[in-house]
């Protein structure tokens, strides 16, 4: 963050707007006091930026104003609040002051704790704004949830990143990057989390809102963010609330037709599960940051060719800094009682038993089965074959979690969860979430997926083997040709993209 930011305390902000004849607006608040409004009176020469100042509190008199919405604190609520005060600005300003302002709109809907302190607190925040006089309006939304125990301090932080949006929209708005990070100056990712961004109008017509979300995960503001199949950005609340989750991570390097059985059958036997049968299931594919810049700095590039490959086959993805998974589960708990499921593979599962990944916790592996594992969470493990499992203990990639001898099997036979060797001193842990149905076998699986991995096919894409297009689906086959991803390149005997 440059210096510039550092030297610009909120007031200095509200300041700065304050005295800039040429900008003059509406704050409209609702859940949370008038924080960012307050910020503005505070910060002296108010008279000259703000026309009004609403709060309508009350759900008859908030809905005769604006609209009915199916949920108060929700994106819904914020546009219709943006709508309307913008439209009131222009037709009643517009011919007394339009030639010479360039009119702003900025809105909240905010839940605070309550009284019981047994809610959620978040908040939509948005700023609608002209960047010429008589020209088009753009417009900045956001999605925050705010850490503070105490209600006021969440309203103080309100206020700050209300101030730090309105600045950022008229000063940050040529370098979206720092216009992010600028966001939670004087707070921090400790007391807000900002886990949607969405830019639009004729002031960003090159942004990237996917680059814009990956940034909110790099920087620390969010622990995750959201696509959906249309490359559209999506937020998390919207879509998993109250619903069953199943979800399959993987680096998708890329996407294989392993990795979409793996799923396939994992969904398959997750909506055929009691708890979930008959309700709407939001299925996942994740990713996550230490799989991303596993090969050192994170390529932006890269991770968003994955998620456009993903969504190319149809699947919502997940951008996560949860390296394990009872983060990972903890997460969707924020959003849903409802059953989750986790789809992986043996590797994967032997990874949930190194106990090297626990060491930071007090209660090491037992401390982390315990937040997995103490809510509706289901484990779908895949098989694998006897050479595949040989190979990977041979190999320095090993869990510390696995015996160092392959499990003796019959001819044909595969290594499962029902048969996976576990180091000695966790085999009656691991029988006890097996015997309980916490791990339970993928079943219906294509016998023809298992030889597939990912590393063997990006091998084959480098060395110029078109044998890899019989391992991803044909539509990533030739998006890999045709924007030549994974280190392609043209060769002769490759087959082109259609």
């Amino acid at each position: 963050m440059s210096a510039h930011h550092e030297l610009l305390t909120t007031n200095r902000k509200a300041l700065t707007i304050n005295l800039d004849d040429a900008k003059y607006g509406t704050f409209a608040e609702i859940g949370a006091g008038q924080e960012v409004a307050r910020v503005f009176f505070q910060a002296g020469g108010a008279s000259g930026t703000i026309a009004k100042t609403i709060s309508a509190y009350d759900m008859v008199f908030s809905d005769s104003i604006y609209g009915k919405a199916a949920r108060y604190v929700s994106r819904e609520r914020l546009s219709l609040m943006l709508d309307h005060e913008f439209d009131l600005l222009r037709e009643r300003l517009a011919q007394h002051r339009g030639d010479r302002t360039t009119f702003f709109v900025f809105a909240d809907t905010v839940a605070t704790t309550s009284f019981r302190g047994n809610n959620e607190a978040h908040g939509w925040l948005g700023v609608r704004f002209q960047t010429e006089p008589l020209g088009p309006a753009s417009e900045i939304v956001v999605h925050v949830h705010m850490w503070d125990k105490e209600s006021v301090l969440q309203q103080q932080a309100l206020g700050i990143i209300g101030v730090n949006l309105i600045y950022a929209a008229f000063y940050h708005r040529a370098a979206p990057l720092a216009f992010i990070e600028s966001l939670v100056d004087h707070l921090g990712a400790e007391r807000i989390e900002i886990d949607m961004l969405r830019f639009s109008g004729p002031a960003f017509p090159q942004v990237d809102h996917r680059l814009m979300a990956l940034h909110l995960v790099q920087t620390g503001l969010t622990n995750a963010v959201m696509f959906g199949p249309h490359g559209d950005v999506l937020q998390p609340s919207e879509v998993l609330h109250r619903k069953p989750v199943l979800v399959e991570r993987g680096g998708f390097h890329p996407v294989t037709h392993a990795q979409i059985d793996l799923l396939r059958c994992a969904t398959a036997q997750f909506v055929a599960d009691p708890l979930v049968a008959g309700k709407d299931v939001v299925v996942l594919a994740e990713l996550t940051l230490s799989t991303l810049a596993a090969r050192g700095a994170l390529d932006s590039a890269d991770c968003l060719a994955r998620v456009d490959l993903l969504a190319a086959l149809g699947y919502t993805v997940l951008i996560s800094n949860y390296a394990e998974f009872f983060r990972l589960t903890s997460y969707f708990r924020r959003y849903t009682k409802e059953m989750i499921g986790v789809a992986l593979g043996i590797r994967s599962l032997l990874e949930v038993f190194n106990e090297e990944r626990y060491e930071p916790l007090e209660g090491g592996l037992l401390e982390s089965f315990g937040r997995m594992f103490r809510h509706a969470v289901k484990l779908y493990v895949y098989p694998m074959l006897p050479t595949a499992y040989a190979a990977y203990l041979a190999s320095d990639r090993a869990s510390a979690a696995a015996t160092r001898l392959p499990p003796p099997l019959p001819d044909g036979a595969l290594v499962t969860a029902e048969n996976l060797p576990i180091t000695p001193h966790l085999r009656h842990l691991y029988a006890h979430l097996l015997q309980n149905g916490y791990l339970t076998c993928i079943n219906g699986f294509s016998p023809d997926a298992l030889p597939i991995f990912p590393s063997d096919v990006r091998r084959q894409i480098v060395a110029g083997d078109a044998a890899w297009e019989r391992a991803v689906p044909a539509v990533t086959a030739d998006a890999i040709k045709r924007r030549q991803l994974f280190g392609y390149t043209p060769t002769a005997g490759a087959s082109p993209a259609t």
